[in-house]
């Protein structure tokens, strides 16, 4: 059985080289999606979010392989992140964010595979905040992108910079539904902080 690779169909939106910026035209997908608030280094609800997340979504992939006899990768955790105020991200005030952390499922997972994915994973594990958990299409249009490396914390040039990118391209930062978003490529469990990859992006 061939296992789909979502990363390289969507190649596009999942690699680039370390600052090039560059506008994208990103399409409808679904998404695992989970909201929260605070500082994901030290809030708790952030912690029960991902633990409520990632089972559900290795739950459908071997659902997935099992009952469709379609494998494929579990897809890079995402975040949109957005504040009353945008200078927030530029300074680290992560006190002040919102959040929704979400992970991309093929098209051919339904709505009826994920709740007999949530109720399996609230039978066997049952995660704190699985009833948040919703499986939503999510479009985001036009958007700058960039592919940082690096620690999260030091973000902070490369997103001024992808906003003067955005405004010389005659683009704004006023529309509230259109969020910050990261894709996280590494695993900050396993790799050092400088070598992490992110792909920043900001619709506009």
């Amino acid at each position: 059985m061939e296992k789909i690779d979502y990363k390289k169909q969507l190649k596009q939106f999942y690699s680039g080289k370390v600052g090039d910026m560059l506008v994208v035209e990103v399409p409808s997908h679904n998404f695992l999606m989970i909201d929260g608030h605070g500082d994901p280094n030290t809030s708790k609800e952030y912690i029960d979010a991902i633990q409520a997340l990632y089972p559900v979504a290795y739950t459908l992939k071997f659902m997935s392989k099992r009952t469709l006899g379609k494998d494929f990768a579990v897809m890079p955790l995402e975040g949109l992140w957005w504040s009353d105020n945008m200078d927030d991200f530029l300074t680290g005030n992560k006190s002040n964010w919102n959040w929704t952390m979400m992970i991309l499922q093929p098209e051919f997972i339904t709505n009826e595979m994920f709740e007999a994915a949530k109720d399996d994973v609230a039978k066997k594990k049952n995660p704190k905040l699985i009833d948040r958990l919703r499986l939503e299409s999510y479009t985001e249009g036009r958007a700058a992108q960039v592919m940082y490396v690096g620690a999260y914390s030091d973000e902070g040039p490369t997103i001024k910079k992808l906003h003067e990118f955005i405004a010389e391209n005659d683009g704004k930062l006023e529309a509230t539904n259109k969020h910050h978003h990261e894709i996280y490529l590494g695993d900050p469990r396993r790799t050092s902080p400088d070598k992490l990859k992110t792909i920043i992006r900001q619709p506009f």
